[in-house]
């Protein structure tokens, strides 16, 4: 078993230190000696290999762990930004060449250059992706991503829709995505515990300082609100060091909470050097001597974000604080007739039991449709007539009776099994619109079709058969 796999088994608390490769030797070195000891306070330690964050020109993670001398036990990641199955599948094999049989699958956030109405960049979702490696490598240890840090329902729940997907498509831990608010924590350990088959979680962390916050700012999905800066800007004012001190003996605290909580181990983040682990180390030592109980936990966690004559931090933004399990959002009245039109327009035309049905699957069946003129003229045709009404991309392989009739085409990133975690408030990653899967939720609470959003594992769209009518291969 590799060291993620045998802590995973035996309950062991783990924790995985990510490292964003580029291309400097001396990065590399410092690396190595932070990772040394393969330990952090008794704790297995492994390194994950971050695909793709700064764009396309980073170094793989792949030729990243084959640098790393002696090696490390390592579990890498793929980033599905603006790439192919084929991609992924490439990589599988290399990963086999190499003996690495664990992996991280991640949809990615925004590809950087990557704006709408633009030449479209499509992203390989994880959903997907993680139907692709469990059928190719079934005995692998799989990872996905959750980001339970979000306030509006639409967005919230949309998160845990995708997450029984993803679950359900072969994921044998999921790692949520970095946040501070341990009532969110807490909400995702306890939906994974309701699941059928409960898998591990673990926790993506950071020190946080205001040069950490200002940065954070503009990373998709990180929640941080006003009273929280407030803090970071009073320890700053104090001065470097003490706002360096506060931030580890915050982590510290945070990571024995998330121990405590139950979580199977921590992603970590923001630390570069062997001294700065060193004094995570420490604190740690103190913390998990004096936290022993939630409650303890729960008086240190607050006391950690207290600075005089500052009010009490509140970790969800102001006037939004969804849980899970809370309903109040319903479809309007035009999204209700919107989908109660085209599902009965669907179930006319395109199920083949119907007479319509037949005609229609007869009619795209004539030869004439299989020249390329003819070919060209019916896609023609099924964008003339579906663009105006659901924003039709003509991606050659129609989803819209699995997405409520709501377009996958219409997500920047063209993601059809549910939201990326970049969405702030409902609004998508890029700015300029409602996250289209908010819309997708609130049809399907509406309807009473959210299984339509949890059980359908959507595989994505070949990239050879975009551009061209579908209705031959639905009916076909």
């Amino acid at each position: 078993m590799s060291v993620l796999q045998q802590a995973l088994h035996d309950g062991t608390f783990a924790c995985i230190m990510e490292f964003v490769p580029k291309p400097s030797a001396a990065r590399f070195d410092t690396f190595q000696r932070l990772m040394a000891g393969n330990r952090l306070c008794g704790w297995p330690m492994l390194a994950a290999v971050a695909d793709r964050v700064g764009g396309r020109l980073d170094l793989s993670p792949l030729d990243t762990v084959a640098s790393f001398d002696p090696p490390i036990p390592s579990l890498v990641h793929f980033s599905g930004k603006d790439r192919e199955p084929h991609d992924l599948l490439a990589q599988l094999a290399r990963m086999d060449a190499a003996g690495l049989r664990q992996l991280l699958v991640l949809t990615g956030d925004r590809l950087p250059g990557h704006e709408p109405g633009r030449h479209p960049v499509r992203y390989l979702e994880s959903v997907a992706a993680l139907q692709l490696v469990r059928q190719a490598r079934p005995d692998w240890l799989l990872g996905a991503a959750l980001n339970p840090f979000k306030y509006h329902e639409e967005e919230g729940g949309a998160q845990y829709f995708k997450a029984h997907k993803k679950l359900a498509a072969g994921a044998d831990f999921l790692t949520l995505q970095l946040g501070f608010d341990a009532d969110k924590h807490l909400e995702a350990q306890t939906w994974m515990a309701r699941q059928p088959s409960p898998k591990p979680l673990l926790a993506c962390v950071m020190g946080l300082t205001l040069g950490r916050a200002k940065m954070l700012e503009h990373v998709a999905g990180v929640v941080l609100t006003p009273s929280m800066r407030a803090v970071l800007e009073a320890e700053d004012a104090v001065s470097k060091a003490y706002a360096q001190t506060r931030s580890v003996e915050r982590l510290a605290i945070q990571i024995v909470g998330l121990k405590l909580m139950g979580y199977a181990g921590i992603h970590l983040s923001g630390i570069h050097d062997a001294p700065q682990l060193a004094a995570l180390d420490r604190q740690l030592t103190l913390a998990l001597d004096a936290l022993t109980t939630r409650e303890q936990w729960a008086e240190a966690w607050q006391a950690s974000w207290r600075m005089p004559d500052l009010p009490a931090v509140t970790f969800h933004p102001p006037g939004a604080h969804w849980r899970l399990g809370e309903r109040r959002v319903s479809a309007s009245s035009g999204e209700r007739w919107r989908y109660r039109l085209l599902s009965g327009l669907h179930d006319q035309v395109f199920l083949p039991e119907r007479l319509v049905g037949r005609m229609a699957g007869w009619a795209v069946g004539r030869p004439v449709w299989k020249t390329a003129t003819g070919a060209q003229w019916l896609h023609r045709l099924e964008r003339g007539l579906k663009r105006p009404v659901v924003g039709c991309d003509t991606c050659g392989s129609c989803r819209l009776h699995d997405t409520l009739y709501v377009c996958p085409e219409t997500c920047p990133k063209g993601l059809a099994n549910g939201p990326c975690g970049g969405t702030q408030l409902n609004r998508c990653e890029f700015g300029d619109r409602e996250c289209v899967h908010g819309v997708k939720y609130r049809i399907a609470v509406s309807t009473g079709q959210t299984a339509v959003l949890t059980d359908r594992l959507i595989p994505c769209v070949e990239v050879e058969g975009r551009q061209r009518s579908s209705w031959p291969g639905w009916f076909g």
